[in-house]
């Protein structure tokens, strides 16, 4: 299984775009969205060709393939327009022996996690800064922002395949970190 995973598009229509171009060079079985989809917030900037109707219709074109859960822009607004369920403030998925928790980031953090399974993976979006940190019950995985990147960090997304997650530059396409499961 090949499993693909952005964050923090924020309705800007070139990343986004650009996510499903790479969602589809990179032949991923599913697609997993870590919130905020539509909305920039009140604490960023406007991202780049802000467009977030033009952003529904790519989302609803394959709306069968994602998994998402809730950010801290989603609202019940965004449910009723998208048609896959976006509302959740966190899933698990089981990838080989390991359990792998999605969720935002903005409810459960690193320094204040969900109630993980010993030896599990957080994986979150939220900040717009990638990351990988062991703690001594989980592990901490952060994707990073698909178009308002932070502390100098790339446009990203994140590939799971093979016991591996990788991080990639979403312009360039270039792994530039990797963790393996």
């Amino acid at each position: 299984m090949k499993l693909f995973i952005a964050s923090d598009i924020h309705g800007s229509f070139k990343y986004c775009s650009l996510v499903f171009q790479r969602y589809e060079e990179e032949k991923c079985s599913r697609m997993i969205l870590l919130g905020d989809l539509l909305y920039h917030g009140p604490r960023n900037d406007l991202p780049e060709e802000y467009n977030p109707k033009k952003c529904i219709e790519l989302y609803n074109q394959h709306a069968g393939e994602i998994l998402c859960v809730r950010g801290n822009c989603d609202g019940e607004v965004d449910q009723m327009v998208l048609k896959f369920p976006v509302m959740a403030d966190y899933a698990a998925l089981a990838l080989g022996e390991k359990l792998v928790y999605l969720t935002h980031g903005h409810l459960f953090t690193e320094e204040a996690p969900l109630p993980c399974a010993k030896g599990s993976v957080m994986l979150c979006g939220h900040t717009h800064v990638p990351k990988i940190a062991e703690h001594q019950d989980y592990v901490y995985l952060n994707s990073g922002s698909a178009s308002i990147p932070k502390e100098n960090s790339p446009h990203s997304y994140m590939i799971y395949e093979d016991g591996f997650f990788y991080w990639k530059d979403l312009v360039t396409g270039q792994i530039f970190q990797k963790y393996q499961l």
